[in-house]
C-alpha cells in the first residue's frame, strides 16, 4: 500500500498531477481541486513536493486498477476518508466533489448548509442531505484549516452583487461607497444567499457606526 510519494511534479493538469520519483518511474496523482490549488506553495524551487497519498483499487468485472489519490497533510487525508463513509460517496467522486476548500465544506455540513453542499461536483440535494446526516457535529475541526485565501468572501452569484449595488446606487450612496459596504458585508456575514439578505448586513453596520 502506498502511503507517500515524493518527488518532482512533471506536469499538473485539472485533477491530477504527475510526479516522477527517483529512478525515473512517474506516477499519476489524483487530487482535489480544492488541494491542487494550494499545491504551488508546497512545492520547493526545484519542483519536489511530498504527498501524503490515499491508494485503492478501481475494480470492474475484467479488471483491478490501482488509484492513488494525493493530499498535502494527514488532516485532509483524514476528513476525505470520513466523506467516503457516505453512502454512494466512492473515492472517485469525492476527489472530484472537495472543489472548494475543505473548511469551508466542513462548516457547510455543521451548519447543514444544503445549499452550499449541492454547489459541489456529483453532489445533488439527495446526497448532499445524506452527507449532513451521517457526518454534521463530527467534521467541526477540519472547519479549522486555514485553507482559504486570506480575506476571502463567499463565492456570490454575481447578479446579488449587481442587485444590491443597483439599489444603493438609488438611495444616492456613491458607486465606490457602495461597494465598499457590500464587500464589507459579505466578509462579516458568509451565510448571505440573497440580495435582501445583502442590503439588511449593510444597514445593520451602518446602524452599529452612527451608535459610536
Amino acid at each position: 500500500m502506498i502511503s507517500r510519494i515524493q518527488g518532482k511534479v512533471k506536469s499538473k493538469n485539472s485533477g491530477k498531477i504527475l510526479i516522477e520519483v527517483t529512478g525515473g518511474l512517474s506516477y499519476e496523482v489524483l487530487m482535489p481541486d480544492a488541494i491542487l490549488r494550494n499545491l504551488e506553495k508546497e512545492k520547493s524551487k526545484d519542483n519536489d513536493i511530498a504527498l501524503i497519498t490515499y491508494h485503492y483499487y478501481q475494480t470492474d468485472p475484467s479488471k483491478s486498477i490501482p488509484v492513488l489519490i494525493g493530499f498535502l497533510n494527514e488532516i485532509e487525508k483524514e476528513f476525505f476518508e470520513k466523506f467516503i463513509t457516505v453512502s454512494g460517496v466512492g473515492p472517485k467522486a469525492a476527489c472530484r466533489a472537495l472543489a472548494l476548500p475543505i473548511s469551508e465544506i466542513a462548516e457547510a455540513i455543521d451548519r447543514a448548509d444544503l445549499r452550499l453542499l449541492k454547489t459541489l461536483p456529483g453532489i445533488g440535494e439527495q446526497r448532499a442531505k445524506e452527507i449532513i446526516a451521517k457526518l454534521q457535529g463530527k467534521v467541526g475541526k477540519f472547519g479549522l484549516i486555514q485553507d482559504r485565501p486570506e480575506g476571502a468572501i463567499p463565492n456570490l452569484s454575481q447578479d446579488i452583487r449587481e442587485e444590491a449595488l443597483s439599489v444603493l446606487l438609488q438611495l444616492q450612496y456613491r458607486r465606490k461607497e457602495a461597494m465598499d459596504m457590500i464587500e464589507k458585508a459579505l466578509k462579516r456575514n458568509h451565510e448571505i444567499n440573497s440580495s435582501e439578505e445583502l442590503l439588511n448586513e449593510v444597514y445593520k453596520a451602518r446602524q452599529n457606526e452612527k451608535k459610536r
